[in-house]
């Protein structure tokens, strides 16, 4: 572990020097130097016999960013996991919560090579952009620097004195340190965010593309808060994920049944955290999206209704995977309890609506035909199925997806419990008086307004969609804590009693997540088209133009192969480092 810090070292070592030194050697726009936009052509773009720049620089970027997301979102819900420890005395939650952390310990490390690896990409292959933004962003790359360092150095001693910190006050001080590591995590996040938000939505410049204005104005680009809510709920899902990932991984080579109930309920309550943040997450990016139809409604369309928009149709393929893998690790868990066999009539209700949903979820507006496909289909448009591809339909039919995994998850919470409470009958006709009434207002909010009013009200339905879910979700749990609160067990929870096919879902999981960030971050950055900077900078070299479908499939796969390659070398990792052996011939001490 000591050639891990030293490594770890001098990586900082080499992003502070690129971060932090060269910023101040090119410009001081925090004094209110004026930063211009330079005139560019194909040549002032260094080239490298036999690498695409791009393709280095997106695949630089795409891994760091996923590793990133891993190494915020871990010491998110260790935080969370560790306090829940403390609350209720119980040890299995900070044992726990340390092999969560111990994992995101190598990711740091790899997080850290990356991103040198991609400051060193940017500065090779587009030197003047990184001349421009560090000229506008040079103190906040200082401060990230030095945010970098307090995070490396608290994550250190939060990690390694976990031990040495325990019991009475020292155990405040370790919770202390874990709050002040996600405080610094998060700025870290914070600050990235502005430097990408601020080249999709430029704050500060005049016509000419001449930056003017302070620091904290570039940062506070229009797209910022969007763009940080998004992220925090996608990193906490993603994070969660890929953890689980671990468990499942941990569950099938366990040797034992001890072992297996370990990383069974390890997997569990990693699922729970993903799934938890993802329900959130649909809500998240619709606000994002709104917010770049604020911005610009050019990029709004190019966004939803012009080269980018059937990529949407894969996002919606993986969402819809998301959901279902999550349903099925949920019904696959209810295996446990030995009181579930009350609930296994609903499921294959809950299965069509979600498989339903999913199916309306990516059914496209329109399709890419050949001319003899339109005579044949009459047009563009299927008759009975194109009505589906519209928002309407779809923001119905996620808010269902929603809802019934909600369902899922209040079937397996109370499977193996018996309520005692004297009002159990007046409990369930609440709740399912709620759902229905919830759920007849998303569709007649989807239906009605969506196909028999104009488009002010179509766009306007979606939010009162959304406020629905999430009354009903939250109102329906407070009903079930207090309905189940000191209820009897039908009999202990078997952990471990699982089948195999289950962890399998954990790493459809990690997979699917993986892939949609892929896709959603290249997405973000291409409906920049042809610009550095949205409008202000252009870019003018021979790799300025929107990839193809196919194109950026293959880049985004790639990717998602080679991050999944290197989570495995973490989880191998993590493994072989609890290994104890010793030379043949060497004794040991007691």
């Amino acid at each position: 572990m000591i050639s891990t810090s030293i490594k770890q070292l001098l990586i900082v070592m080499l992003v502070v020097f690129l971060l932090a030194v060269l910023p101040f050697s090119v410009a001081e726009a925090a004094e209110g130097v004026q930063v211009t936009v330079p005139e560019l052509s194909s040549s002032d773009y260094p080239v490298i016999a036999g690498v695409n720049s791009r393709v280095a620089v997106w695949l630089a970027a795409q891994l760091h960013l996923w590793f990133a997301a891993f190494v915020l979102a871990v010491p998110i819900f260790v935080f969370i996991i560790e306090s829940i420890g403390v609350w209720t005395r119980d040890q299995r939650y900070d044992e726990m919560a340390f092999e969560f952390i111990k994992v995101s310990i190598t990711a740091y490390s790899l997080t850290a090579i990356l991103g040198g690896l991609l400051a060193f990409s940017l500065f090779i292959f587009y030197p003047q952009l990184m001349t421009y933004l560090t000229g506008v962003f040079s103190e906040s790359m200082f401060y990230y620097a030095l945010l970098f360092f307090a995070e490396s150095v608290t994550l250190y001693v939060y990690y390694y004195g976990w031990h040495w910190l325990q019991g009475g006050d020292k155990k405040w001080i370790h919770l202390t340190l874990g709050l002040l590591l996600n405080a610094v995590g998060t700025l870290l996040m914070l600050l990235a965010n502005a430097w990408l938000t601020f080249m999709m939505s430029p704050n500060g410049v005049d016509t000419a593309g001449t930056f003017t204005g302070d620091t904290w104005g570039a940062i506070h680009n229009f797209l910022w808060n969007p763009i940080n809510l998004h992220r925090v709920v996608a990193n906490v899902a993603f994070g969660g994920s890929v953890v689980g990932a671990y468990a499942a991984f941990k569950f099938l080579s366990a040797s034992g049944e001890d072992e297996r109930a370990h990383y069974d309920w390890m997997g569990y309550n990693a699922n729970f955290i993903a799934i938890t943040a993802l329900l959130p997450l649909p809500f998240a990016g619709y606000y994002l999206t709104a917010e770049i139809y604020e911005y610009s409604q050019q990029m709004g369309i190019t966004l939803m209704g012009g080269v980018f928009a059937w990529l949407f149709i894969i996002q919606a393929v993986l969402i819809g995977t998301l959901f279902i893998a999550a349903n099925y690790y949920l019904w696959c868990g209810m295996g446990r309890s030995e009181g579930a066999h009350r609930y296994y009539p609903y499921i294959k209700y809950i299965a069509f609506v979600i498989v339903a949903s999913f199916l309306v979820w990516f059914t496209p507006h329109t399709l890419v035909l050949t001319n003899e496909e339109l005579k044949a289909l009459g047009g563009p448009y299927h008759k009975y199925l194109g009505p589906l591809g519209i928002m309407p339909a779809k923001n119905t039919a996620v808010n269902l997806m929603i809802l019934f995994t909600a369902v899922s998850f209040l079937i397996y919470r109370r499977s193996n419990k018996l309520p005692t409470v004297s009002w159990v009958q007046t409990g369930n006709a609440l709740q399912i008086a709620l759902f229905v009434a919830g759920i007849a207002n998303i569709l007649i909010l989807g239906i009605y307004y969506g196909y028999f009013t104009n488009t002010v009200y179509k766009v306007a339905a979606s939010i009162p969609q959304v406020l629905t879910t999430l009354v009903v979700i939250v109102i329906s749990t407070v009903i079930d804590s207090f309905l189940y609160k000191g209820a009897e067990e039908v009999a202990p929870l078997r952990w471990g009693r699982v089948p195999d096919r289950s962890q399998y879902a954990l790493f459809l999981l990690a997979v699917a997540f993986t892939w949609l960030m892929g896709l959603m971050g290249y997405i973000r950055s291409g409906i920049r088209q042809h610009w550095h900077v949205t409008d202000v900078f252009r870019d003018n070299s021979v790799d300025a133009f929107t990839p193809t479908l196919g194109y950026a499939a293959n880049v985004v796969s790639i990717g998602v192969v080679i991050f999944m390659a290197m989570v495995v070398f973490v989880f191998w990792i993590s493994q072989v480092s609890s290994k104890k052996s010793y030379p043949e011939g060497y004794w040991k001490t007691a």
